[in-house]
């Protein structure tokens, strides 16, 4: 039987992502109405983790123990990973022991190898390349407020990061044109823009990619492991803050998504997060209920 992994947007069709975002608002709804659905009992997800994480981390434990699983969390100092057994000898023994492997990590690479000698679903949790749950639970999110998402206008606004990469993806997937609007050195990776083609559109000025715009996202101007380079991203980056009036150039009906944590004063004016158009802490949510249907479409036959 071929395993199904989920490192990457593109590891599913773009009809089982829209019935991924379809699930997780039935369960979202299932969840709300206090019923008991319990289909994953004495199943396991593994979550290694080699990066931090408050989100991940109790959206995957919470959402296993509401499916009536367990999760068990490794940090580097749990696992011979962090003392320096192969990823693919770790592989061959998590996946004896757990039904599912959820991996937080730097490398891409990491994950690609794993999932090659796993005998379960890997499932990207965040690596240095993408961040493909995080943009279930984005699209979730649009979902619930505005509908679709097909041809509409995305505004990514800062560093071409992993986030930024599977926002490329998801307008491929998704079916919705992209601007993102980054200084010049920071751009997203070139392969997926060439993939995207025309689909995508790189520019410079954060206003001209705002201007009507169904939906605003950013990110942290140095993210986890850039520590070092930080002053300088805060000197190259500060001219894409977004801020209330950056947003009253998009479309009326324009939505604000920060994947957070969020660094008020810096990627994102002090006040953005409490404006009527963020929807952050609903698509911090949606982080549990997206990864619910996707552990339950991994591991439900």
């Amino acid at each position: 039987m071929t395993v199904r992994h989920f490192l990457s947007l593109m590891d599913c069709s773009q009809a089982e992502l829209t019935s991924l975002l379809k699930r997780g608002i039935e369960l979202k709804d299932l969840h709300r109405q206090g019923v008991v659905y319990e289909p994953l009992k004495n199943r396991v997800l593994g979550m290694i983790f080699e990066k931090a994480s408050t989100r991940t981390r109790v959206s995957f434990e919470a959402g296993m123990i509401q499916l009536g699983g367990q999760a068990i969390f490794l940090s580097p100092r749990d696992t011979q990973l962090g003392r320096g057994e192969p990823v693919e000898d770790s592989a061959r023994v998590l996946s004896r022991m757990c039904d599912a492997i959820m991996i937080r990590t730097f490398a891409h690479s990491t994950l690609e190898t794993f999932a090659t000698h796993s005998q379960v679903p890997v499932i990207n949790g965040l690596s240095d390349d993408l961040h493909p749950c995080q943009l279930l639970a984005d699209m979730q999110t649009f979902l619930e407020h505005r509908g679709s998402i097909k041809g509409k206008t995305v505004a990514w606004i800062g560093d071409g990061n992993n986030m930024c990469n599977t926002y490329i993806q998801a307008a491929m997937q998704f079916d919705f044109q992209l601007r993102v609007a980054c200084p010049e050195g920071y751009e997203p990776d070139q392969a997926w823009l060439d993939r995207a083609g025309d689909r995508v559109t790189l520019l410079r000025d954060p206003r001209e990619a705002v201007a009507g715009a169904h939906l605003v996202c950013t990110d942290v101007f140095a993210s986890m492991g850039q520590e070092d380079e930080a002053q300088e991203r805060l000197r190259v980056f500060t001219p894409y803050q977004v801020t209330r009036a950056m947003l009253d150039q998009a479309d009326p009906e324009v939505l604000f998504m920060h994947c957070l944590p969020a660094h008020r004063g810096e990627e994102v004016s002090h006040d953005l997060l409490d404006d009527p158009r963020s929807v952050v802490w609903d698509q911090a949510e949606n982080r549990l209920h997206a990864q619910k249907a996707l552990v339950e479409f991994l591991l439900v036959e």
